[in-house]
């Protein structure tokens, strides 16, 4: 047992020389970016913020088309995420350039500007995912920094492991005293306990964002990570780099509020329209869900009459679907509407990367 404590403080030590100063900078530039969104609202109020909300929004369909007219001819309006809090702007997806979106007043259609990050967090992002190197390399393989994080992040989790381990088989004092932080022994006793017990405070955390992290930096890890998990990985893989929507709408509608546009491997919950009634009648939603069952014969006559007009009116039943979330959706934190799809942060929600999306017909609504 002796042999194998000193062979796992030998692994903790040198493992942590060469590695230590790509972890500090990985974990500092992660602890910047957590305070991007009170930050970022604090420096740019007028673009997430009104300065004299209206009694109610425009329709959706309305503003949506106001916000087209005012782009270039090449740039479209793909979504749109909204906010139950009158005071805040709206978001607008665009098609170009990638992930692009640009925040409007609802009242008036006024758009206030582009979804810009901060050059502080712009570049606090790149250190933490690729140690300001490129993000991909013209040949296909990983750039050098994304292979440094990863491998760095992966070098964390055995540095813990071995922490973990060396504590397990030294246990030459009672587990009440090695969890105490001498401060009145001199600053060697201080910053040794510290190190000890504030490691064994910390380790479930940092095992925790470790192993998830790891999922942004190796194919191989994501897949077997996410079969583990019993869930599909986004074919695009980790999170990303530039700034503003995503593919789906509710990746805007994140993006909008935390300020940090990130990919993101997004687990959808779909609900379709018999889902819902029944889902209606249980939450005592009961004259909704029959409402959508009377809606279905006039949404079929619907279906036999549209003609090139509905692809003229792509917004057509945004306003109408819009308002059917709310409804089932009470005290929602945001929605968001694209091309068939709707997300839904429901109240309760810790993140606004918990939406629950659902499918609808843009024909018919």
């Amino acid at each position: 047992m002796k042999k194998f404590s000193k062979l796992l403080r030998k692994l903790h030590l040198w493992l942590s020389i060469p590695f230590g100063i790509f972890i500090t900078l990985i974990c500092f530039s992660g602890a910047m970016m957590v305070y991007e969104k009170e930050i970022t609202e604090c420096f740019r109020h007028d673009l997430y913020y009104v300065d004299a909300p209206g009694a109610q929004p425009l329709p959706i369909d309305s503003l949506m088309r106001r916000v087209q007219a005012s782009l270039p001819d090449t740039v479209t309006a793909t979504g749109i995420t909204t906010s139950p809090d009158p005071e805040r702007t709206w978001q607008v997806s665009l098609s170009a350039p990638r992930r692009a979106s640009v925040f409007v007043d609802p009242y008036t259609a006024e758009v206030k500007g582009r979804n810009e990050r901060l050059p502080f967090f712009d570049t606090m992002f790149h250190l933490h995912r690729w140690l300001l190197g490129p993000s991909q390399n013209e040949n296909g393989r990983m750039p050098a920094g994304k292979w440094i994080v990863g491998t760095s992040t992966l070098v964390l989790v055995l540095i813990l492991l071995t922490g973990i381990g060396m504590w397990l088989t030294n246990r030459h004092k009672p587990l009440r005293k090695s969890l105490r932080i001498a401060v009145t022994k001199g600053w060697p006793r201080f910053w040794h306990d510290l190190h000890v017990a504030g490691g064994i405070y910390v380790t479930i955390f940092l095992l925790a964002i470790a192993l998830t992290g790891l999922t942004w930096s190796f194919s191989w890890y994501r897949t077997g990570f996410y079969a583990l998990c019993g869930a599909e990985a986004s074919a695009d893989g980790g999170h990303g780099g530039s700034h503003g929507a995503g593919r789906h709408g509710n990746r805007a509608g994140s993006d909008a509020h935390r300020g940090q546009p990130e990919e993101r491997h997004e687990q959808r919950n779909h609900h379709h329209g018999d889902a819902d009634a029944q889902e209606g009648h249980r939450n005592g939603h009961g004259q909704e869900a029959h409402r959508h069952e009377a809606e279905q014969p006039q949404a079929q006559a619907t279906t036999e009459q549209c003609d090139s007009t509905c692809e003229a009116a792509p917004y057509a039943h945004w306003q109408t679907i819009y308002e059917q979330l709310v409804r089932t959706n009470p005290g929602y934190r945001q929605i968001t509407l694209s091309d068939g799809t709707a997300g839904v942060v429901p109240e309760g929600r810790r993140s606004l990367r918990a939406a629950d999306t659902y499918d609808f017909d843009p024909l018919t609504g």
